[in-house]
């Protein structure tokens, strides 16, 4: 039997006694609990004490290499294009990546992208893909080279050794109301970008009801957290807080989102995705671009020249999509209509997050099944002038029987009423942190 370096519960001690963890601790406390030699409740109590005494920027670096470790690394350096990705903290019609990494791709710079699945009211860049006929979301490493090889973009799911020691600390930190660690949530989302091996990465970090962080000061923090590590990681870091008080497009729901990508890459689609998909995709290109590589046109040219489309047909069947088949549809639908004439004073994310998820289109555990075709469509947005009798919601389920507690939710997701009601809103990109 191997000689452990450190007992479990001085290591515990340290942090609960506000003192700074050394890198051999850290190495050895996340090592050793992949190990099974630290207790699951052992690193729960850890947990507990990161959350409640914190961690300085040393600390957190070393926590997130400590992930790192604990798994397998990509390398891209063989593809002989620059490499970029971007990732977002969650929030309610947030379909972004779906237009963005094309069009990053059709610019000349390669975007490996691993996404995850909705939990709750946030939705999942995977479920939204699924919904397209034969795609495929698991790829094996070398199935993923080809495909950014060929194509220049690729979304799939994270494999299994790609920080390991995180996907146990996650599930933990789920049940012990540790979640909201701002040093646990940067090593989660960091450690898992950086063994992905992308050499410029873009954060978006949503602010607002929708979104995990509801102020400005705490999505802040988070950022500046998350660009510290990357950097001192050696990936070009940079970050963006955007608002989610009011949910992004006119859709939520996973097809329905889809079909709102595709306008996106059409030349058209609701304002504030196309500005908020556009200031990420020149983000990229220009973090990107600070090892020498220039992108050879502009997000906006490349959707009007058609390339963005194209290379978006060309990703999905490479991962087995049909990208003629039909989108799916909900078997059932409800519209909701303006019971009086007015402005729209309210259109709450949280709410309409909420009754998306309630359709079908989310998850409450991580092994719940989705609808492709559930969600919800807002056909008026924060301001608007309503006429009664106006339709304003579209619900969409193949459970009938679901419209009930979804309606609930939306209930007081929005208000008609005076001009002068309407709530003030937060600009839709409202920071840059570099």
């Amino acid at each position: 039997m191997s000689i452990e370096s450190f007992a479990a519960v001085d290591v515990i001690a340290t942090k609960r006694d506000h003192q700074e963890l050394s890198d051999l601790q850290i190495d050895w406390f996340v090592d050793a609990y992949v190990r099974g030699v630290v207790a699951e409740e052992q690193m729960a109590a850890m947990a507990m004490a990161i959350l409640l005494n914190g961690m300085n920027r040393r600390e957190i670096v070393r926590w997130t290499q400590a992930y790192i470790n604990s798994g397998e690394t990509m390398d891209w350096s063989a593809l002989n294009r620059a490499t970029a990705d971007k990732h977002s903290t969650g929030g309610v019609g947030d379909k972004i990546t779906l237009p963005l990494a094309p069009i990053v791709a059709a610019c000349g710079i390669s975007v490996p992208q691993l996404s995850g699945r909705g939990l709750g009211h946030t939705g999942g860049t995977l479920d939204k893909l699924e919904s397209i006929r034969g795609w495929r979301a698991k790829l094996s490493k070398q199935e993923m080279f080809d495909v950014l090889n060929n194509v220049g973009a690729v979304i799939c799911a994270a494999n299994e050794q790609l920080a390991p020691a995180d996907r146990r600390i996650y599930a933990l930190r789920d049940v012990t109301a540790t979640v909201e660690s701002i040093p646990l949530i940067s090593a989660s989302i960091m450690s898992k970008k950086i063994a992905e091996g992308t050499g410029a990465l873009i954060l978006d970090v949503k602010v607002g009801s929708g979104a995990f962080m509801k102020t400005v000061e705490q999505a802040r923090e988070l950022a500046q957290t998350m660009v510290g590590i990357g950097k001192d990681a050696g990936v070009e870091t940079r970050a963006l807080l955007t608002a989610m008080d009011v949910p992004l497009g006119r859709t939520a729901g996973n097809a329905l989102e889809v079909r709102e990508s595709l306008e996106v890459l059409s030349g058209g689609g609701p304002s504030d995705v196309v500005e908020l998909t556009l200031a990420l995709a020149r983000e990229m290109l220009d973090a990107a671009s600070v090892r020498g590589v220039k992108p050879t046109k502009d997000p906006a040219t490349a959707i009007r020249d058609g390339s963005a489309m194209d290379t978006w047909r060309q990703m999905i069947v490479a991962q087995g999509g049909d990208v003629d088949a039909s989108l799916p549809t909900a078997a059932e639908t409800h519209t909701v209509y303006a019971q009086g004439s007015g402005y729209l004073t309210k259109l709450d994310a949280l709410g309409v997050g909420v009754c998306s998820w309630r359709l079908g289109a989310g998850r409450a555990r991580k092994e719940d099944n989705v609808q492709a075709g559930a969600g919800v469509e807002w056909h008026a947005d924060l301001g608007d002038e309503i006429s009664a009798g106006q339709k304003l919601f579209t619900l969409h389920t193949d459970e009938p029987t679901r419209f009930e507690q979804a309606l609930a939710s939306l209930e007081s997701a929005y208000s008609v009423g005076a001009l002068s009601d309407v709530s003030a809103r937060l600009p839709l990109i409202i920071e840059r942190i570099v």
